[in-house]
């Protein structure tokens, strides 16, 4: 194997907590309230010698239409628009990002939306820009682990499906843990992938990164040096954190409800803590136990847009808008690392659709990741259209269209991959 055959890995982050909090709460359409703890966006870059990705994850609520990011990154750093692939963290304490799609259900923003969106922006190229420079030759390897932290959140009660918890709803605990390291073994990032709403402590009108950034700062303690730790939502769109400030206290919040109390809002962030730590103790876990690493690994992406028809929502939050237009662009992302596929899908995808894809992938280690490079609404599977739960409510594409893109069309995005950009290893799960 010569040098140039090698990975190479650099990542980076950058602290994105806005400076003036006016009007970039999109729960309601208000202003955040204040701080209580720092938002970031962490970035990978990989190279094979041939072919450039990155993977770009915001802790955000959600990123809308990234076309003009990814083209700006093609622009300025070479990177091919298609070989981008940015995603939310679904942080609710924290503003979108990037505009709505037509046709897509999602919480708009106004101007002071737009001035925050292109400060992110420069702060993302910027980062992508130290990531580049420091990367190093590099080794992977993946690994999953188990967390019990998510439950179903769609529940028949008193006559109507509504949001609670589930404990008989379709779930999956497994973390899926990604390992960059050094050839010296040391970590360079880690990528954990994970189906949960990160709304422990909506309502307190302060942005925070809630459990998912709870949990890769966790991870980026226990595994110490400069270590960058992304999370990728995985198939949440039916599933919430178990312990919640709206599911635990007596509630009465919403964007014109009452504000939490201070021992309310104690327990919030006590239980983004104890979530946190509990998901985040477990991908460091798997992380240190991932071995058989390997450098020699091919790379590969693409993307394709499908046209979808439009449904309009149904017993949506009053912020959420949608243009009437006749399809939605549904966006399918692949980056592929070896014998791992990072699937990619422009919205809420629920668990059971994510086990339809699992079904067909012709790779075990296909990871979801869910919100990438925009987020149209939830994506159900069609069985689920026979009950009117929150994700079918939610869905912006009429039945039978949605889950055969992206069953079908990533399985065969998948497939042709292994043909374009054969791989050389295959990561094991560590037990």
């Amino acid at each position: 194997m010569t040098e140039t055959n090698l990975l190479r890995a650099g990542a980076a982050r950058a602290d994105i907590t806005p400076g003036d909090l006016t009007a970039l709460h999109p729960i309601g359409g208000t202003s955040f309230l204040g701080v209580h703890d720092p938002i970031h966006v962490r970035v990978l870059v990989l190279h094979d010698g041939t072919t450039e990705v990155a993977l770009i994850s915001a802790e955000l609520i959600e990123c809308g239409d990234m076309r003009p990011l990814r083209e700006r990154v093609e622009r300025e750093l070479g990177l091919p628009a298609d070989h981008v692939m940015i995603t939310a963290t679904h942080t609710h304490n924290a503003p979108r990002l990037g505009r709505v799609s037509p046709g897509a259900l999602a919480h708009n923003g106004g101007p002071e939306s737009d001035a925050y969106a292109q400060i992110v922006f420069d702060r993302i190229v910027e980062a992508l820009r130290d990531a580049r420079d420091s990367a190093r030759p590099a080794r992977f390897g993946i690994g999953s682990g188990h967390a019990a932290i998510n439950i179903n959140r769609e529940v028949y009660a008193d006559g109507a499906w509504r949001l609670g918890h589930n404990p008989d709803g379709p779930t999956d605990q497994r973390v899926w843990v990604l390992r960059f390291e050094t050839l010296e073994g040391e970590p360079i990032a880690v990528v954990a992938n994970y189906a949960v709403h990160s709304t422990v402590a909506l309502w307190t009108r302060e942005v925070s990164a809630d459990l998912a950034g709870a949990a890769m700062r966790h991870v980026e303690r226990a595994l110490g040096g400069d270590v960058v730790a992304l999370f990728t939502p995985g198939a949440l769109g039916d599933q919430n954190p178990r312990v919640s400030l709206e599911g635990d206290t007596a509630g009465g919040f919403g964007p014109h409800g009452r504000l939490p109390t201070e021992p309310e809002k104690s327990f919030a962030y006590d239980a983004v803590a104890a979530q946190g730590l509990v998901l985040g103790a477990e991908v460091a876990r798997v992380a240190r136990g991932i071995d058989g690493t390997s450098g020699d690994v091919r790379l590969h992406a693409t993307e394709e847009v499908v046209p979808s028809p439009v449904k309009q929502g149904h017993q949506v939050m009053a912020s959420m808008v949608q243009e009437r237009v006749e399809t939605v662009d549904l966006r399918l992302s692949l980056i592929r690392i070896g014998d791992v596929a990072l699937a990619g899908v422009s919205g809420e995808v629920t668990t059971t659709l994510y086990r339809r894809l699992l079904e067909r992938t012709p790779l075990a280690n296909t990871v979801l990741v869910s919100i990438a490079n925009d987020r149209i609404g939830y994506l159900p599977d069609d069985a689920a259209f026979d009950r009117p739960v929150h994700s079918v409510n939610g869905c912006p594409i009429i039945r039978g269209h949605a889950e055969p893109a992206i069953v079908d069309g990533l399985s065969r995005m998948i497939r042709s991959s292994s043909t374009s950009r054969p791989a050389t290893t295959s990561a094991e799960p560590a037990a």
